[in-house]
């Protein structure tokens, strides 16, 4: 029998330091990777940075599975407001809240964006051999002879790196990707919604003693149909505030041109939310107009020479909280076909491409379906009572039947099988909840041949 002879890469060069390329960068180091890191923007952790993108994320169990794994969890935890839950604030003034799962572990956090991710950076620093490189721009890459040319911004020369491997972890609009697809053949699509958005803010109750001006541990929802307002807590007592919204049409951002149009919109249709934003007019023509998109790519790696992942491969829109946890979720499996292939990554490049690309495809689904069930669904009364006999069927039958937002936010099943069950799942009570108005109306009998004849039993336990 043939013995193979493993060579792992000697130097690997990561392109970009943002949420995913750090943490890669820790569990790389740590399994002894020499990684280099260049990041095009300089050091945040000395200077403000304006990324023009959300300022808080939403962290839930699949990211937490990675940084646990990277040994940073609990460094973490100090940056983290828990939300138990939506509070929705409906068009007629009345507020409701509504649970996110029915354990008293079914939640997810709040976390800052830039507090997260400098703390990752130091964390990769800690892990030597990593090195990372900021104000450096990668201008081309070369797999035939395996060098990057970087700009350094600072002082605009230009210079030549050597690598191994190279990882691209450089956003949605990664030069890495498409280096990577006119080598390789493939082909990559970016779909922009036609709704865009603004941030905001809730200020806390007091500039020196801080305090919420509402509930902290939830996620507030203004759901108007079409658009919505939705605001998370940060540490300092603030809210960040998002409106989304059509660019376009008769309620759309290219109506609100003046503070005029901009205070009638807001007194019409958020009143309760414009009580507790002073500097409305001042934030809303001041912040950047974000925009929304999905990135979907035929190929992630390149022969044993290049992968990407994280946003870089697969950006998605907001809606469901998991841009940053799917992207975590990749570093985490990464990690595991390391361990299973011996660092062999001419086995790992190919198998993770496998593995992880219809598992992003069903979360960009599934994030989009959860646009219009937070801005529409979550006010519908036959939408809450689904929400509650989900509940109830998974008290039930916890080993089949698990509710599909569950799925993605508190367990590490593929996103692949959430969505198939999902599907399922949401047939099965839509027939149950046919002609009634309350869950004691529900035919359990039917529920349970429906479930058990339906849905096999499931491992919450294994991701893969």
């Amino acid at each position: 029998m043939d013995l193979k002879i493993v060579s792992k890469p000697k130097k690997i060069l990561i392109s970009g330091a943002g949420l995913v390329g750090s943490l890669l960068s820790v569990l790389l180091g740590r399994r002894g990777y020499e990684v280099a890191i260049f990041e095009r923007r300089p050091d945040m952790r000395g200077v403000e940075v304006d990324s023009g993108r959300s300022i808080n994320l939403a962290l839930s169990s699949r990211g937490i599975h990675a940084l646990e794994q990277a040994g940073l969890l609990e460094e973490v935890r100090e940056l983290l407001i828990p939300m138990r839950g939506r509070a929705l604030h409906l068009s007629g003034g009345n507020e409701e809240f509504s649970s996110y799962g029915q354990r008293d572990e079914e939640l997810i956090y709040s976390v800052s964006r830039r507090d997260l991710n400098c703390l990752m950076m130091s964390a990769a620093e800690e892990a030597k051999p990593v090195e990372i490189r900021f104000n450096q721009s990668v201008e081309k890459v070369d797999f035939e002879t395996g060098e990057l040319t970087v700009v350094n911004l600072q002082d605009n020369s230009s210079y030549r790196r050597s690598f191994d491997l190279l990882i691209g972890a450089d956003g949605a609009g990664s030069p890495t990707r498409e280096a990577l697809l006119a080598v390789n053949g493939g082909e990559c699509s970016v779909d922009f919604l036609d709704h865009d958005y603004k941030e905001l803010e809730i200020p806390p109750l007091s500039s020196k003693s801080g305090g919420y001006q509402v509930e902290p541990e939830a996620l507030h929802i203004w759901p108007r149909g079409g658009y919505m307002l939705i605001a998370l807590p940060n540490q300092d007592g603030s809210f960040t505030v998002t409106l989304f919204m059509p660019k376009q049409g008769e309620i759309s951002f290219e109506k609100l041109e003046n503070p005029d149009q901009l205070n009638a919109f807001f007194e019409a249709e958020f009143p309760s939310a414009k009580r507790l934003i002073p500097d409305l007019e001042t934030d809303f023509f001041a912040n950047a107009q974000g925009r929304l998109g999905t990135v979907r790519c035929s190929k992630w790696h390149h022969e044993n020479k290049a992968l990407i992942l994280g946003d870089a491969s697969h950006a998605i829109v907001p809606f469901h909280g998991q841009g940053m946890n799917s992207g975590f979720e990749d570093c985490s499996e990464l990690i595991r076909l390391l361990e299973k292939h011996n660092d062999d990554w001419s086995e790992v490049l190919p198998e993770f491409d496998r593995i992880r690309r219809p598992n992003a495809n069903a979360i960009a689904d599934m994030a989009l379906e959860n646009y219009v069930t937070m801005r529409e669904s979550v006010a519908d009364p036959k939408f809450q009572l689904k929400k509650e006999l989900g509940f109830e069927l998974e008290q039930r039958f916890p080993s089949r039947f698990v509710p599909r937002y569950s799925m993605v936010m508190f367990h590490l099943l593929p996103y692949a099988v959430a969505m198939e069950r999902g599907v399922i799942q949401q047939a099965i009570l839509s027939e149950l909840v046919e002609g009634i108005s309350e869950i004691a109306e529900v035919d359990f009998a039917k529920a349970h041949q429906r479930v058990t004849e339906q849905l096999p039993e499931v491992d919450l336990t294994r991701p893969y």
